[in-house]
């Protein structure tokens, strides 16, 4: 009986290392379409066109910036004002020049331009008036395709 059991034991050894040494296929999960991705977005929007400064002034350069900035005037005087943007794209810059005495307010002129700018401008509107502004307080509002976007309050002594 002992080489039966002996055999028994050595056939059962030899199973058993038999079954360590096989390498099981890993189980993979089931086939599934591959989920996509959110596509590489594209060059971000353009900002659009900003505000970033009103100045009011005597005089402007030839890069319609106000080089004598001031916000009284003598009854002679040009008014004008720079308006600088910064971002890129098509926007239109409105504005409007009114004159106010007591209660009563009147419009001086109302301009418009339709700009395409391509990173920071400057540009400017102007008022004159060859036999001269009368005495009192004025005021120039700067609209950004329609919304406000800035305004300054003068004085002509």
């Amino acid at each position: 009986m002992k080489p039966r059991i002996l055999f028994t034991l050595f056939v059962s050894a030899a199973l058993a290392l038999a079954a360590c040494g096989k390498k099981e296929e890993p189980k993979t999960a089931p086939t599934q379409a591959p989920t996509s991705a959110p596509a590489p977005s594209s060059a971000p929007a353009p900002a659009g066109i900003a505000v970033s400064g009103v100045t009011a002034g005597k005089a402007i350069g030839a890069d319609k910036k106000v080089t004598a900035p001031t916000e009284a005037f003598a009854t002679g005087d040009t008014m004008y004002v720079s308006i600088d943007t910064t971002g890129s794209g098509t926007a239109k810059l409105d504005a409007k020049w009114t004159y106010r005495r007591g209660d009563k307010v009147a419009v001086v002129k109302e301009e418009s331009m339709t700009i395409n700018a391509t990173g920071p401008a400057t540009n400017e509107f102007h008022v004159s008036k060859p036999d001269g502004w009368p005495v009192g307080d004025y005021e120039v509002e700067v609209m950004l395709d329609g919304k406000p976007a800035g305004s300054k309050k003068l004085t002509v002594k």
